[in-house]
């Protein structure tokens, strides 16, 4: 049975000098396609973006992360509860800071490995799998843009190097499918 309430409030919330640590991820899986490259990222890979619960804005799934909790584990709940999936965390992307320097954004590439039907937030915010360029278009933040550069160049340097994700390149992720490499 899975647990569909979000967390609320901020008193566990974690600070540094003054800013709001948030942990996030860029959910991402691979497209079904005739004849899949590795070299053309763009083209074989969907992101998940998800609606802002104050408006129709798209971002990625993000949010506080708590002093009882550690940083993965914290974009993992933020996905969790934003976008109903879950998933294998393949790398930091980075941090940023908000454009108003009040928050630093810490981001992580995930492989989804489950979409949920039902997710906690799920009727607040609205789900939706983009291509890369589609998500440069509806993400308004400039860091939103570098983290899927960084993305990109992650998913470009494992996929030459890792069997795994080149396996995975040719495996369509479908709602409610698991992968696993053996």
């Amino acid at each position: 049975m899975v647990e569909l309430v979000s967390r609320r409030g901020r008193t566990l919330q974690r600070y540094n000098s003054g800013c709001r640590l948030v942990a996030g991820c860029i959910p991402y899986r691979f497209k079904k396609m005739d004849k899949p490259s590795l070299a053309d990222i763009d083209r074989a890979i969907e992101v998940m973006v998800v609606s802002s619960q104050k408006g129709r804005e798209l971002m990625f799934p993000k949010g506080g992360w708590e002093l009882d909790e550690s940083m993965q584990a914290a974009a993992s709940r933020e996905a969790f509860e934003e976008a109903g999936v879950r998933g294998k965390f393949e790398g930091k992307l980075g941090k940023w800071p908000s454009k108003e320097q009040d928050k630093i954004h810490h981001m992580f590439a995930m492989r989804v490995t489950e979409v949920l039907p039902q997710w906690p937030e799920m009727n607040a915010r609205e789900r939706k799998w983009v291509s890369v360029a589609e998500a440069r278009e509806v993400c308004k933040h400039a860091w939103m843009s570098e983290a899927l550069d960084k993305l990109q160049e992650l998913l470009s340097t494992s996929s030459e190097q890792d069997n795994c994700s080149a396996q995975h390149a040719l495996t369509p992720l479908t709602e409610n499918s698991i992968l696993s490499c053996t």
